[in-house]
């Protein structure tokens, strides 16, 4: 099978129900900046840090692959095989390995820098990603049928980052800066 269609040479795409959209649609943009986490999240996941972390890494990167087949499908068109869905169940597993983590962690007392360590950073760009993937979700919302759960997500999702962020820095030995505004 070629990975080459052909059929996207015009600046258009199809949905799953057939649906053929511009590659601009918000729809595309929605999951193609998914698709983007994910590869970011598979960067993180890939730091020697995270070995204990690999399972839960990979699992985000699977429910990443579910939301982006949920953005993706026409809502307007029946699809002939069921796709998989989130589940508040995977809220509730990054609510507990946030809970985990932060149980070692210092109280947080201000806002934190970004940095302190490459791998440290690469965790703050997968986060600033999740964050545009879910403005741009809840923006296609706002326009057309989007699993809540989706969003909920996404937006735990990167609370999630923000504190693996944090406890990779403990772990690595790396300085938490935090933002002191001058005066």
């Amino acid at each position: 099978m070629k990975i080459y269609t052909k059929t996207g040479d015009t600046g258009q795409t199809s949905l799953i129900g057939g649906r053929r959209v511009s590659k601009a649609h918000h729809r595309i943009d929605a999951y193609g900046t998914v698709d983007e986490l994910n590869a970011w999240i598979g960067l993180v996941r890939d730091q020697p840090v995270n070995e204990s972390r690999k399972e839960l890494l990979k699992e985000i990167q699977d429910r990443l692959f579910t939301i982006g087949a949920e953005l993706a499908t026409d809502p307007e068109k029946t699809v002939k095989k069921p796709l998989p869905a989130i589940l508040e169940a995977d809220v509730q597993l990054l609510e507990k390995a946030m809970d985990e983590m932060d149980a070692y962690l210092p109280d947080l007392r201000a806002f934190v820098l970004p940095g302190g360590h490459q791998t440290v950073s690469f965790c703050h760009l997968a986060r600033t990603v999740c964050r545009r993937a879910e403005r741009l979700t809840i923006a296609l919302s706002e326009q057309e049928s989007v699993d809540p759960l989706v969003i909920q997500y996404l937006n735990r999702l990167s609370d999630y980052l923000f504190v693996l962020g944090r406890k990779m820095t403990l772990e690595l030995g790396a300085e938490e800066i935090s933002w002191k505004p001058r005066v």
